[in-house]
This record gives structure tokens, C-alpha cells and sequence, in this order.
């Protein structure tokens, strides 16, 4: 579950991190209410889930109140990157120097916890860790014994943090760790970090991710949950019984397997294209279960094409090909080209069975996802 922007930095507040004077507002009077108090410069932020706000027109600095009044306008209601904004976080500005990045997730590969350092704040920091690696610190964390503030004082200081302000930025990253042991999260950062002209340092924005299998154990985080503003795709996944994860790209994936679909999200970036979402059908699946996943991704305007990706193991290819007819011939039109790959138990009956004036087929993986690829490029020209 991620706690939105105004939540997260609710929880930062009574942690003890210091950040800005801020307002939660869902009308452009209440937006302009709250620059009255809170003064300017004032942010309006936009509060959905997803990243790139200030890129995407999500986030605006009004310098006065009819600034503020416009921009209110503009950005509630807006269609935010498949979202549509309900609420605003009013923000009073901050006069900065210098941003920094801070963070704590999870090391899979190492198995352990890894606090994040860096000098390269208020930028995509999944951008840095691959054009610029070391421009990221990182101190690896055993959990049986938590971030020792020694570990705290050394990644901040690897990471060329000022020395008047190492100290401060050192304790905001043990208490987002103490936050992200407590609170079970799987993701804890502030980008930026903000370090004012007097040499303050305040979050300037929050993102926490909390575990979903450990809500039971924290009730006032599961009271967070907005499911007024909770995505309706995953919404619909979740009536349909499915594993989906909606991502930023244009290639939309549908398989039956986790292991099946993350391969196919691999291809799908190794060949250049942006994978649109996660989706496992499961094993066994029926036409239904099949239709209802088209259904699924081509209800997502982000997708462009569609790959789907069945190895019969449990599943049946011909019911697979049967789900695929079904869902595609209720369309006088079809949305999105489908590229289908079928392998495994009745593979050659379904092949036989799908509808190749709807789809196109390919015998290999590969084949199929640089087609889906192909396709995806193509309509978005």
C-alpha cells in the first residue's frame, strides 16, 4: 500500500522530521484558503500515486492568489498520467541550496535492507542508479541489529553531504529507518531533502510504501488507504481475482505465471519498448478468466499493444485461444494490436483455433514481444 504524499509526510511530522507548513485541499477555495494562511511562495501538488508530477503539470509554485487560484483550477480534476487528481497538497515554498536524495528499501539481491545517500536530489534517482551509480551511497543494514547511527554518519558522509548539515541529514535517515522497521515498510524516501539558505534541512517529499500482508499489524496505517482514489484498473484486478501491477509504459503483458510475466517484462524492456503493466492470469485459466484480462488492458489508456504470453502447463492453449476469440470478436474494432505466443499443453489447437484476422501470432517469445514492441511504436507516432 503507498501512503500519498500528505500522509507520508504526516507520519515523517510525528516521527520528529521537519517539513514544510502545509494544507490538504480538494477545492480551488480551500487551495486558496490555505496559501492565505500558509503564505508565499506556496506549492500546489497534486496528490495521486505515481512519479513525475512536477514533468507531468501536477505540481505548480504559486506566487500569489490568483496564481494560486489558477493553478488550482488546473491541476484538480486533471487526468494526471491515468489518474484523476481529487486533492491538492498546499505547501509553503522552501528557499533552497541544495536538494539531496534519502532512503531505505530492500536489497533482494543482498537480502538485506540498504540505506541510499545521494547529492543528485529532486531527480528520478532510478535515472542516477544507472547513469550515475556512484553518485549514490549505500550502507547495507542487518536487521537483527538496525542501522547503527555510526552506518548513518559514514553513507552520509560517502555520499560528500556538507559537514554543517551531515549530522541532521544522518539522523533524518535513522529515523526513516526506524520508521521503515516499525511501520513495515518495503520502500521509505525523501527526494529531496531540502538544505535552506540558514542551513535547515526539510523533506520536501515523501514516499512510503507499506508491506500489504502486514497491514493487520498496523491499523492506523490501513485506515490511510484511500480507496476512493485507488486506481480502477487494479480496483477491477482485484473483482477479477488477477495479479496486476500497473506500470508506466505503453506495452501492455499479459501471462499465466509471475515468473512467466516478469521474463516477458524483461524482453519487453531488452527490446526497447516500456512495459504498461503486470499481469498473471494464473494456471488453469478459462476463456472468461482470459477475456476478462483483455478486458483488463485494453481499459488502460497508457497501452499501446498488447503481448500475451501462455505456456500450457495447467492451462489449456485451446482455452486460451478461445478466451482471446471471445474477447476480441465483441469488438466491431479492435483497440490495440494483440500478438499472441502459445506453448505447451495444446498449443497446436489453440494456434489452429485463434482468429488470425484479430491477432497476430508468433511461434517463439521473442518474436512476439520485439512484434508487441514494433506495434506499440507505431501507434504512439
Amino acid at each position: 500500500m503507498r501512503l500519498h504524499e500528505y500522509q507520508a509526510k504526516q507520519v515523517f511530522a510525528d516521527a520528529g522530521i521537519p517539513v514544510p507548513d502545509s494544507r490538504l485541499a480538494t477545492t480551488v477555495e480551500e487551495v486558496v484558503e490555505a496559501v492565505s494562511e500558509i503564505g508565499f511562495p506556496a506549492a500546489i501538488k497534486a496528490q495521486v500515486h505515481v512519479g513525475g508530477r512536477g514533468k507531468a503539470g501536477g505540481i505548480k509554485i504559486a506566487t500569489d492568489e490568483e496564481e494560486a487560484r489558477q493553478y488550482a483550477d488546473e491541476i484538480l480534476g486533471m487526468d494526471l498520467k491515468g489518474y484523476t487528481v481529487e486533492k491538492v497538497l498546499v505547501e509553503s515554498g522552501v528557499d533552497f541550496e541544495n536538494e539531496l536524495y534519502v532512503g531505505i528499501t530492500m536489497d533482494r539481491g543482498e537480502g538485506e535492507p540498504v540505506a541510499m545517500v545521494s547529492t543528485e536530489g529532486g531527480v528520478d534517482i532510478e535515472s542516477v542508479a544507472e547513469e550515475t551509480p556512484d553518485a549514490i551511497a549505500r550502507e547495507h543494514i542487518d536487521p537483527a541489529f538496525g542501522l547503527h547511527p555510526y552506518q548513518a554518519r559514514k553513507v552520509v558522509y560517502d555520499a560528500g553531504i556538507p559537514r554543517d548539515v551531515a549530522g541532521d541529514v544522518a539522523s533524518i535517515l535513522s529515523t526513516l529507518y526506524d520508521l521503515y522497521e516499525s511501520k513495515d515498510a518495503s520502500e521509505i524516501e525523501i527526494n529531496p531533502v531540502m538544505i535552506t539558505a540558514d542551513r535547515e534541512v526539510v523533506a520536501a517529499d515523501a514516499v512510503m510504501n507499506i508491506d500489504e500482508d502486514a497491514l493487520f499489524r498496523q491499523p492506523d496505517l490501513a485506515e490511510m488507504e484511500d480507496e476512493a482514489a485507488a486506481d480502477e484498473l487494479e480496483a477491477k484486478a482485484n473483482e477479477y481475482g488477477f495479479d496486476y501491477v500497473r506500470l508506466s509504459g505503453n506495452v501492455g503483458i499479459i501471462g499465466n505465471g509471475a515468473g512467466l510475466v516478469m521474463t516477458t517484462l524483461d524482453l519487453v524492456d531488452y527490446y526497447g519498448g516500456e512495459p504498461a503493466n503486470f499481469l498473471d492470469i494464473g494456471g488453469g485459466a478459462k476463456a472468461e478468466r482470459v477475456a476478462n484480462a483483455l478486458d483488463m488492458v485494453f481499459s488502460d489508456e497508457n497501452v499501446d499493444a498488447v503481448v500475451f504470453n501462455i505456456f500450457g502447463g495447467i492451462t489449456r492453449g485451446d482455452e486460451v485461444a478461445k478466451g482471446i476469440n471471445e474477447a476480441l470478436e465483441q469488438f466491431d474494432e479492435i483497440p490495440k494490436k494483440v500478438v499472441v505466443r502459445l506453448a505447451g499443453t495444446n498449443a497446436e489447437e489453440g494456434m489452429e483455433i485463434l482468429n488470425t484476422d484479430l491477432v497476430e501470432v508468433e511461434a517463439t517469445l521473442e518474436d512476439a514481444v520485439q512484434q508487441a514492441v514494433e506495434n506499440a511504436q507505431e501507434a504512439g507516432q
